[in-house]
């Protein structure tokens, strides 16, 4: 003779929905917290005057010593530099471009790019530097 069996109903434990619930929110946060930003390590020059601007659609072009050209944080020719320049600027006539460089490039390379926003007009540019 055949025993029937009793189906037990499928239930969801709910114990352990709190412990998945912060760890999905500890893990969110810590997400949240990575800089994503590329930055070029330089030591910055010196001003005797310093003006701030705000860092609103800003185009950051870093040189460093050897004269290597980096778009924020992405090494770039000077060809490409300047179509994300264009690019930019037809997203957003008003986007500042910062131009970043160590203290001990030569200002040969420093002058490359300032001749190509010359070229391209580009009249919102700021050297950025280091508070005295």
């Amino acid at each position: 003779m055949r025993i029937p069996r009793q189906r037990k109903p499928f239930v969801i434990p709910l114990n352990s929905m709190s412990d998945v619930a912060f760890l999905l929110l500890i893990f969110i946060m810590l997400v949240s917290l990575i800089n994503y930003r590329q930055v070029v390590n330089i030591e910055y020059a010196e001003a005797s005057s310093v003006k701030k601007t705000s860092a609103e659609q800003n185009l950051e072009i870093w040189i460093d010593r050897s004269g290597a050209v980096y778009l924020d944080g992405i090494p770039s020719s000077l060809a490409s530099l300047e179509e994300h320049i264009i690019a930019a600027y037809q997203e957003a006539p008003d986007t500042r471009i910062h131009i970043i460089a160590d203290r001990e490039t030569p200002f040969m390379h420093i002058n490359r790019v300032v001749e190509l926003l010359q070229v391209l007009q580009y009249r919102v540019v700021s050297f950025v530097v280091k508070e005295p």
